[in-house]
């Protein structure tokens, strides 16, 4: 039972909140410690899959996001040089909606309907260390103060404290890509389909955010270099216009309009393999980073957060449920990730015989059977938390 139980979640972001409001829904009183200052508007855009926002639609949400993000159409895979069409794959499914979303309008109502069912947000409160303490953990702010919290879950980010205190010998490495990210003014003429451009050893993706009134970006290149982890280190445009120099003329003229750029490097962490110590339990990111190849970031951590909080509504004792939270979520969320850092070789191809081939049978699978790619992640996109 939750109801009128405490429980601190760290981190304001989507999983933060998404628990926060499952949480709250279910008679918790929830503080949410957000190092922010405020709710603005920050990050830039993602894909919410069927199973995410299956998710969203539980919460009592999805209505809110689709005013500002309606629904996608279609995925097209094209060539990078000339720009012709490889593969399409529908999302006309009304069975199975995906959406385009401004990472900050989620946040935004995630916020608000959190706040509405009474969550505490406590922004501007920045923490360096966390540590298990007896059913809930020690937390130590920036300027020194210690504070202890009973049950506390972890949702900030693939640099969460509480992750290197439960998981500390695992370590990143790079993955030898670099990407960039921008959001560029858009007049809405654009479609909402979702347009990945291969090319050797490189791959953009491009689609509309805001109902067209802005195109989303993502531009990954490989690289020997590395380049520091975190997508808020900016770029100068012109290198971002250079490495895709040899694009289709909509490539370039699109990246000839970008004025601002974000360049991370691409790390592979693996999957922790614990969860949760004592009251102190990882989610999202904090528990599983992802590459960004499959989309699957935002929606593996609305998966986390409604399992955890369901898992705590129906065991009495919170460490069995922290205990089925992780055996209902480790291996998914291992499977996704694997999936994902797979999925960047199919987008890289140099020319010669096993590009041809492969760039062939999409053709191929286009004409004959042209929801076989959909049918292929359908374990990820038709899996559904909330059932």
């Amino acid at each position: 039972m939750l109801i009128g139980q405490e429980i601190t979640v760290l981190g304001g972001g989507i999983g933060g909140l998404a628990v926060s409001l499952a949480l709250a829904r279910h008679g918790a009183r929830v503080t949410v410690l957000e190092q922010a200052p405020a709710i603005t508007e920050v990050g830039a855009g993602i894909q919410i899959s069927p199973n995410g926002w299956v998710v969203l639609k539980a919460l009592g949400v999805a209505e809110a996001v689709a005013q500002q993000a309606p629904r996608a159409r279609a995925v097209r895979l094209r060539d990078f040089r000339r720009g012709a069409e490889v593969f399409s794959m529908p999302l006309n499914d009304p069975a199975k909606p995906w959406h385009f979303v401004h990472r900050a309008d989620l946040v935004e109502v995630l916020a608000e309907a959190a706040r509405g069912a009474g969550v505490a947000l406590r922004l501007g409160t920045r923490i360096t260390a966390v540590t298990p303490e007896g059913e809930g953990a020690r937390i130590t702010l920036e300027d020194g103060r210690e504070e202890v919290h009973g049950l506390t879950i972890s949702a900030d980010g693939l640099h969460s404290p509480a992750r290197k205190v439960l998981n500390p010998r695992t370590r990143p490495f790079f993955t030898g890509q670099v990407a960039w990210r921008a959001t560029i003014p858009q007049d809405g003429s654009l479609a909402p389909e979702a347009h990945v451009f291969m090319g050797p050893g490189r791959h953009l993706v491009r689609y509309p955010l805001r109902r067209g009134k802005l195109v989303n970006i993502v531009a990954v290149e490989e690289r020997d270099g590395w380049v520091a982890e975190g997508w808020h280190h900016t770029d100068h445009p012109a290198n971002l216009r250079r490495a895709f120099s040899d694009f289709c003329p909509e490539v370039k003229g699109l990246l000839a309009r970008a004025e601002e750029v974000n360049l991370w490097g691409l790390f592979r962490h693996p999957v922790a393999v614990n969860w949760y110590q004592g009251g102190l339990a990882l989610l999202g990111d904090a528990a599983h980073p992802t590459l960004p190849f499959l989309a699957q970031g935002a929606n593996m951590a609305l998966e986390d957060a409604w399992t955890l909080a369901r898992c705590l509504s129906e065991e009495d004792l919170p460490e069995a449920a922290l205990a089925r939270y992780q055996a209902l979520r480790r291996d998914r969320t291992a499977r996704i990730v694997e999936a994902a850092t797979d999925n960047a070789t199919n987008y890289h191809l140099r020319p010669g015989p096993l590009r041809f081939a492969a760039h062939s049978a999409l053709r191929l699978a286009a004409r004959a059977a042209p929801h076989a790619v959909t049918n292929r992640y359908a374990w990820i996109h038709t899996h559904d938390v909330t059932a």
